[in-house]
């Protein structure tokens, strides 16, 4: 069975209203027109409990079987959260004229740094919805669990990827692991990840990140 902090390797597709939405199968996403080159497809490496995915899904995996497909049904607010009408709100037009944008019913705009579609635009003012688009959805997701990560390496590498956005080359001898990184860390950041890597991987007792410069 599986446990909080085991590192593991999960398949899975999520659909909102009988629609995919994400998933880890390329074919599922090419059937459903959500393709992206921008997506990297094949099982994700998870560290469980610790919230690389949706926290509904999360919680279900701990004392799951390896191998053995199982489905996860989330009310909205185990989900993406209830709609909130705080989050629905009205701009003035002039805002995004200023950024020469045109609004229109359907257009996602970035408002402050906050993601939301058009609603209508009329008056000189543009009703805006804030609200996660799936917010107010029942989701369901269908899983597997691959397999169970032991080596060391690859759970710091994957760690490290789920964090930073890339695969980092990763050595581990001894307990010590060494991360080669293409720029270098600010030292809080350092000390962060390093206590995080230590906590979720016992085996670790020490690592050490480097700077790869480019030639």
């Amino acid at each position: 069975m599986i446990q909080q902090n085991d590192f593991i390797e999960l398949e899975f597709t999520g659909k909102a209203d009988g629609v995919v939405f994400d998933t880890t199968d390329k074919e599922v996403a090419n059937k459903e027109g959500i393709v992206s080159k921008k997506a990297e497809y094949g099982p994700m490496l998870i560290c469980v409990g610790q919230g690389h995915v949706l926290k509904g899904l999360d919680d279900a995996i701990a004392g799951q079987e390896i191998g053995k497909a199982f489905t996860v049904s989330l009310a909205p607010e185990k989900a993406f959260g209830k709609k909130s009408a705080k989050l629905v709100q009205l701009i003035p037009q002039r805002k995004f004229v200023e950024h020469q944008i045109n609004p229109f019913p359907g257009l996602q705009v970035n408002i402050d740094n906050q993601i939301g579609l058009v609603k209508t635009s009329s008056g000189g003012r543009v009703l805006v919805d804030f609200n996660h688009p799936l917010s107010g959805k029942s989701i369901e997701y269908h899983a597997k669990i691959v397999k169970k990560v032991d080596d060391d390496a690859q759970k710091v590498r994957g760690y490290l990827k789920l964090i930073l956005g890339f695969d980092a080359k990763v050595a581990v001898q001894e307990g010590k692991a060494t991360a080669a990184l293409p720029f270098e860390l600010p030292k809080e950041v350092h000390e962060e990840m390093s206590k995080k890597v230590k906590e979720l991987i016992p085996a670790i007792k020490d690592i050490a990140f480097t700077h790869e410069k480019k030639e």
